[in-house]
């Protein structure tokens, strides 16, 4: 579940390992170059965690963030 926080739409993944992380996260990328709107993420080993929000809006969540974390939630 998403959560909004600080300016920004915030979620964490959690995957069996890092393949599978990292896999995700080649998804979310390919997504994200279609709409073009790209995320702050990080990853550590089988966890993503990923921020949005639009930085030419002044950081603040739009409707570009909610579009990707749609698009998101559907890779999962």
């Amino acid at each position: 579940m998403w959560t909004e926080n600080n300016n920004a739409l915030y979620r964490k993944f959690v995957f069996a390992d890092f393949s599978a992380a990292f896999a995700f996260m080649t998804r979310v990328a390919m997504e994200a170059e279609k709409i073009n709107h790209h995320p702050r993420w990080s990853n550590v080993w089988n966890t993503v965690e990923i921020w949005l929000n639009t930085h030419d809006a002044g950081d603040i969540v739009t409707g570009k963030d909610h579009e990707l974390a749609k698009r998101i939630d559907a890779l999962v």
